[in-house]
């Protein structure tokens, strides 16, 4: 079973590199609330929709005090084209050795069409401006999870 963050866990600092060509440090963005969403891939119609409700609630989150990280196994070259291609407007993080995922607890076992296999679990956590989780949501759905987010953290 992989081990999972939960509410008061002091976030795993991180650096990765970004689609945009530069590296995104986790310990940079203290003193902001930050959500770090993990996704299994990059142009697959799931991860887009997830992208997307995230790219569209941006003002929202941002007007709440709230960044977005997204982080994948994908290659930069992946994150670029993906970030293009759909105007996402917020840093899409590479993983490539899966570490972070790891540390995280959004990578491991889970289902897929009934059958257990090793993968990306869909994941997001939320930060508070110290670097603690404040909400950890594993296994979500891509579809209507945004807006569920924001109403868990009480975002219009």
């Amino acid at each position: 079973m992989t081990t999972r963050l939960a509410v008061g866990d002091s976030a795993p600092d991180f650096t990765l590199p970004t689609a945009d060509g530069g590296t995104i440090t986790l310990s940079e963005l203290r003193g902001q609330h930050v959500v770090v969403y993990f996704f299994p891939a990059a142009m697959t119609p799931g991860c887009s929709t997830q992208a997307c409700d995230f790219r569209d609630s941006l003002s929202a989150l941002q007007g709440s005090g709230y960044s977005v990280v997204g982080v994948s196994p994908d290659p930069v070259s992946a994150l670029a084209e993906f970030t293009a291609r759909d105007g996402l407007t917020f840093p899409l993080a590479s993983d490539l050795d899966r570490s972070v995922l790891t540390q995280w607890g959004a990578y491991g076992e889970k289902k897929l069409y009934g059958k257990v296999v090793t993968g990306v679990i869909r994941s997001t956590v939320v930060l508070d401006p110290s670097g603690t989780v404040e909400l950890a949501q594993y296994n979500v759905k891509a579809t209507g999870h945004v807006a569920k987010l924001r109403r868990d953290l009480g975002i219009a």
